[in-house]
């Protein structure tokens, strides 16, 4: 059985959490009933959401190494960031120059907690409770000042979780916004749930709705992920589906189906 994690007691665990919810998928112990339930009933009709999630976490990892060793980034803002696992962007940033800074952003108080207690020692790394959508509130905080210097180039990570955003709050205007306030250099890495078939996409974005009470927004299509980097330089292999990006090798687990997929790349600031 699953142990239940310690909450902050505003926290209603009875609804279930993005984050939680991918925390299950990747094998974590961080979740609670009714995320697990949510999950289950989320697999009967996309059975291929297990590995979708792990492979999403891997192609992150590859982020941020070719980032780290190819670009001499060492400076990431990870939106929406979820809660802490293995191979963390600063595990995995730092393992190349233990000099690299991280700040990590979500809006969950779970992961608030959680995060604040795994980096409580590593004074290059912080965790802030912001929406995603608060770029001012991001950039101005006081621990990103303290790591970020937005003079020198940053790599921008929107890893799975621009489907957490609602149309009309524009994903799409988030990322532009964000790529404004980087000096040439930077980066952004994007990617997102899509599909081609428009059963999958209104199920799956009714169903979290409800499950989320309201925290989602809308499983999309590739030409609309492709659209929230327009005019920017995409690295080869270009927008793919993300285990196709730059593959370490052919170990990682492959999806038996293909009703929706994690879909994105990265982008150069010019």
């Amino acid at each position: 059985m699953a142990r239940e994690l310690w909450s902050p007691a505003e926290i209603d665990t009875t609804v279930p959490s993005v984050a939680r919810m991918y925390d299950f998928f990747l094998g974590g112990s961080d979740n609670y009933e009714s995320d697990r339930e949510a999950c289950e009933l989320l697999l009967k009709q996309v059975p291929s959401t297990k590995t979708l999630a792990v492979n999403n976490r891997h192609f992150l990892r590859r982020v941020v190494r070719v980032l780290a060793t190819e670009y001499g980034i060492r400076q990431f803002v990870d939106h929406g960031s979820g809660l802490p696992t293995q191979d963390n962007v600063h595990q995995v940033a730092q393992a190349v120059d233990p000099a690299s800074r991280v700040v990590y952003v979500d809006n969950d108080p779970i992961v608030l907690a959680h995060g604040r207690a795994l980096l409580d020692e590593n004074d290059r790394t912080a965790v802030i409770q912001a929406d995603m959508r608060d770029t001012d509130g991001i950039f101005g905080h006081e621990e990103t000042t303290r790591l970020i210097d937005f003079d020198q180039p940053v790599a921008a990570l929107f890893v799975s979780v621009l489907h957490c955003i609602p149309d009309a709050d524009d994903p799409g205007a988030l990322v532009r916004r964000v790529a404004e306030r980087l000096v040439p250099g930077s980066f952004l890495v994007v990617c997102q749930l899509v599909s081609d078939r428009p059963e999958i996409r209104t199920f799956v974005t009714d169903f979290m709705a409800q499950a989320t009470d309201g925290h989602w927004g809308r499983v999309r299509e590739e030409h609309e992920v492709a659209a929230f980097l327009d005019g920017m330089e995409i690295l080869e292999p270009g927008l793919v589906e993300v285990s196709t990006w730059r593959p370490d090798n052919d170990l990682a687990p492959v999806q038996q189906t293909d009703e929706w997929v994690e879909w994105g790349g990265v982008a150069r600031i010019r």
